[in-house]
C-alpha cells in the first residue's frame, strides 16, 4: 500500500469525517454519520482503496523524489 493520498486532501478527508462524525451526537442524531470513519481512517492511514483503483494520486512525496534522485 503505497500512499496516494496528499497532504490537502488529507485536510478535507479530516474535517468532512469529523464533521459527519459529530452529527451522530447533534443535530439528527443518526447511525449514518459514522459514516464519517471512513474518510477519517483514509486520511489517518494515507491510502485510498478507490483512489488505487482508478490510479488517482494526490501524494506530492512521489514526485519529488523523482526530482532529488
Amino acid at each position: 500500500m503505497k500512499q496516494n493520498v496528499g497532504s490537502i486532501d488529507k485536510t478535507i478527508r479530516i474535517v468532512v469525517g469529523l464533521g459527519l462524525i459529530s452529527l451522530v451526537f447533534v443535530g439528527p442524531q443518526t447511525v449514518w454519520g459514522w459514516i464519517g470513519v471512513i474518510p477519517l481512517a483514509t486520511a489517518v492511514i494515507g491510502w485510498c482503496p478507490p483512489y488505487a483503483l482508478l490510479g488517482i494520486n494526490t501524494c506530492s512525496t512521489k514526485d519529488k523524489l523523482k526530482n532529488t534522485l
